[in-house]
């Protein structure tokens, strides 16, 4: 049974004189998991905002929206943001569960019944009575999840839901969904980046790209269809690529499957692993750092010693809450430690005085990019920083006469980063600088800093994304309860961990040792012409 209907659908945002969605068109059948993707600034936001009504953007809309519904209300299409904190309206976790119920009137004692078994259902009792700023990402996340589902919706939609969850918390995440889809026959439209354990599980896939829907198909037909367009190839699956660039017939969908087709075609060992980036000065010292937001609180580092140097970039790496964004507040000196020693290019922290510490020496692109934004448009904001008619290795210009808070979470970011350049620092702090963007959007950056680095600039990274991490990094460290526990080079790192790693690690884990991309793996492999290696 179909339950939504989308026909020519166009839209264009107030002041805009380019439509974000054009001529969209496609139908949704009760019980499917259909997974959006596509370029950011695609248009993936706009077109999931227009399907919930209350949440449309303010702009000039043609065609046609059918929703099929038996419902009523809000209640019949639920949504999740991409931001957990954003959803989020109550201090307390059972209140949260309730308020949706309590705006639609439902009656006490069905409402406690509702609660009691979603609370049961998604593994919340435990922290059922807690604050809701002290849950992790991942459990914000869940809760949003949960508080939609209490209110028994008929279309789910949630947009890029996993982006700002670590590896354990989007696997999670991403496993709750599917259990939704198979238990109930829920139907669920998402949109994501991060496609390697979606794809999989998803009935179709939905690709955008500048505002057009180009691709409506099953996922391994999808991915069948992609493999000439590189742009469009590099979200796909690391199964997926890894099977296009050994040109197979039948491309590999699961790491399973890319296993096996490691497994038949590596024909030759990898080329050792690079040795340890060599030393030079350290950039940034911190030693035995202790700190805490509260006396009440237990401490968020705890005794931590990381030391930086000199046009390294370094990617550190761990679960939600254990400390990473804290250790890069105290690095920028926006956060003040009880104890130990903060040091920049030697330098303690404390002697750098009446701002000297971000003139061209350090600065910090904080994971809420919003906080960054004062102007009306993003031309105003670049203008502000100094940063309009610098040349950036990527394209703002089409945002000029958008607000900032109009773009998607990609877009917001790469505004960002281009007013914190403007500053030209020595030390460059980023917290998930790869949140809301698209693989070629990652990739796009990983050469921006790169050529950041060439130009002696240090780079420490927070980051959820291991594919990028090891693209990128000459060294990771794993942060676990406030302590950097371990480091090593990528190769390493990724290859020593199992869940804290990449797709092409875990497809080539005892057959090809240390090789933790897609393109290591090929490197090591045969063609399906039976080349040699």
């Amino acid at each position: 049974m179909e339950i939504l209907s989308v026909e020519g659908l166009s839209f264009t945002h107030a002041g805009c004189s380019e439509p974000a969605v054009r001529d969209v068109s496609f139908r949704v059948r009760e019980g499917e998991l259909i997974v959006l993707c596509g370029a950011t600034g695609c248009g993936k936001s706009t077109l999931l905002r227009l399907l919930k009504p209350e949440l449309a953007p303010n702009g000039t809309q043609h065609g046609r929206i059918h929703f099929a519904g038996t419902g009523s209300g809000a209640a019949r299409i639920g949504f999740v943001m991409q931001r957990p904190e954003q959803q989020i309206v109550t201090d307390r976790v059972w209140h949260e569960l309730a308020f949706g119920l309590e705006n639609l009137g439902v009656p006490q004692e069905i409402m406690a019944a509702r609660i009691a078994e979603m609370a049961s259902y998604f593994g919340i009792e435990e922290w059922y009575d807690r604050d809701t700023a002290s849950l992790s990402g991942g459990q914000k996340q869940l809760l949003n999840l949960a508080a939609v589902m209490v209110m028994e919706p008929e279309l789910l939609i949630l947009d890029e839901p996993t982006a700002q969850l670590d590896p354990i918390a989007a696997s999670e995440f991403i496993a709750v969904l599917h259990r939704l889809s198979r238990d109930f026959s829920l139907t669920i439209l998402v949109a994501e980046h991060r496609l390697e354990e979606l794809i999989p599980l998803c009935d179709r896939l939905l690709v955008m790209e500048a505002g057009r829907l180009i691709l409506d198909d099953a996922p391994r037909q999808a991915a069948h269809a992609l493999r000439h367009h590189p742009a469009r190839l590099c979200a796909m699956p690391a199964p997926v690529r890894l099977g296009c660039l050994l040109g197979t017939e039948r491309l590999p969908l699961t790491v399973r499957e890319g296993r096996a087709l490691t497994a038949e075609y590596a024909c030759k060992p990898p080329e050792p692993a690079e040795t340890a980036p060599r030393r030079t000065s350290p950039a940034l010292t911190l030693e035995h750092i202790r700190f805490r937001y509260d006396r009440a609180c237990p401490d968020v580092l705890q005794d931590l010693n990381l030391t930086v140097h000199e046009g390294e970039i370094c990617c550190l790496l761990g679960g939600n809450g254990s400390g990473k964004s804290t250790a890069l507040g105290v690095a920028a000196g926006l956060l003040r430690p009880m104890t130990g020693e903060v040091r920049v290019f030697g330098k303690p922290l404390r002697r750098y005085r009446d701002g000297a510490l971000y003139r061209e020496c350090l600065a910090m692109l904080p994971q809420d990019v919003q906080t960054l934004f004062l102007r009306h448009t993003v031309r105003e904001e670049l203008a502000d920083a100094g940063a309009l008619g610098m040349d950036f290795p990527f394209d703002l210009s089409y945002l000029y006469d958008r607000h900032p808070y109009d773009l998607s979470g990609g877009e917001q970011q790469l505004t960002a980063l281009a007013k914190i350049l403007a500053q030209k620092p020595r030390l460059l702090l980023l917290d998930e600088p790869t949140k809301g963007l698209d693989a070629a959007a990652r990739q796009t950056l990983t050469g921006i800093l790169r050529q950041l680095q060439a130009q002696g600039v240090t780079l420490v990274i927070v980051t959820h994304d291991a594919e990028f991490a090891a693209q990128c990094a000459d060294r990771c460290v794993m942060f676990f309860r406030g302590q950097a526990v371990c480091t090593d080079i990528p190769a390493r790192f990724f290859s020593s961990n199992r869940f804290y790693t990449t797709a092409a690690s875990r497809m080539s884990r005892g057959i090809l040792s240390e090789t933790v991309t897609v393109e290591a793996i090929a490197a090591c492999c045969r063609t399906s012409g039976g080349a040699p290696c």
